[in-house]
This record gives structure tokens, sequence and C-alpha cells, in this order.
């Protein structure tokens, strides 16, 4: 299931679409783009707002998972509106160990690209992406902002590309 029940004012990307590139700051003075991880399986967690308690129960979620994303080689992105700095005390306050991404300037233009934006709000849906090496998408999710989806959808989605490609799975 791509998008959750009862969010049709959203069109997220779905299985099937390519992903738009992009390049956001991870720091205040290093930037990363979706094309640095071409041939590689990428996670994209979009998320309302650092600091939030479902986005800081979310991403300590999958920090404590990053073993598992890697058994299946794929790297975790999080995206949100706030900026670099906010991020890295968001990040070293919660010990994260990946890259959280500023979507600051312009505001939400790549939530906007991937369909996972709340105009009234102001921030990103809390929407999930698994892109593969060739940057097709093979899984998205819209849960509801106020809930954290967990990382079963991911896992499985992950599963299912190691099932369709077994000299990929490790």
């Amino acid at each position: 299931m791509n998008q959750a029940a009862g969010h049709e004012t959203s069109s997220i990307l779905r299985a099937g679409d390519r992903a738009p590139d992009f390049t956001l700051h991870t720091t205040p003075d290093q930037q990363v783009s979706l094309a640095d991880f071409a041939g590689k399986t990428v996670i994209l967690a979009f998320y309302p707002a650092d600091w939030s308690p479902v986005c800081g129960d979310q991403m300590a979620l999958y920090n404590e998972i990053r073993p598992e994303f890697r058994k299946h080689h794929a790297e975790l992105l999080g995206i949100s509106v706030d900026g670099a700095w906010c991020h890295a005390a968001f990040a070293d306050a919660r010990k994260l160990h990946f890259p959280l991404l500023a979507d600051f300037e312009p505001k939400g233009a790549v939530a906007r690209a991937y369909g996972a934006y709340r105009h009234q709000e102001g921030h990103s849906e809390r929407t999930l992406f698994v892109i593969d090496g060739s940057g097709i998408i093979r899984w998205s999710y819209l849960s509801p902002v106020g809930v954290n989806p967990g990382a079963d959808g991911i896992l499985q989605a992950l599963e299912d590309m190691a099932a369709e490609s077994p000299e990929k799975s490790a």
C-alpha cells in the first residue's frame, strides 16, 4: 500500500516513479545529493520537524535498526524543513548516526517534488520512500503525521527487493 487511508489530498510519488534528484545541506558547509548514492538503495524518511516527540522517536528507531538497513546495503537519509544547525543539535542530542538533510531553502522544495509537503502547516508529511540503485522508487508510504510509521514497511520493501535480485542480498 502506497498511501495511508484518509490522505487523498497528498499525492506522494509511488512505486515505479523516478525519484527526483536533489542536493541538500547535511551540515552548514556540506551537501548531499541523491546522485551521490547512484547504484545504492536509499531510504528517504521525510518527517515534519526536529524535536517533536513522534519525529524524535521515529528517527531514534531508525538509528537503532540501521544495521538491518545495512544488511540490505541501504543508506538512510532523514529530511525535514528544519535548518542544518537545528539538525546538528537534534542529531547530537539523539545520538543519530545517519544524515539529516535540511529541505530549508527554498522551504520544502524536495518534499514538494516527492508530493510530501503539507502546504497548510509548512512542513513535510511523514513519508517514507525506498529507492533502488537506478533511482526508481520501489516503495512509498504516507503515514498520518502524528503516527510513527515504524520500520516494518521499509524492511519488507528491502526484503522484497532482495528476493527479486538474490545476488544483492547479503
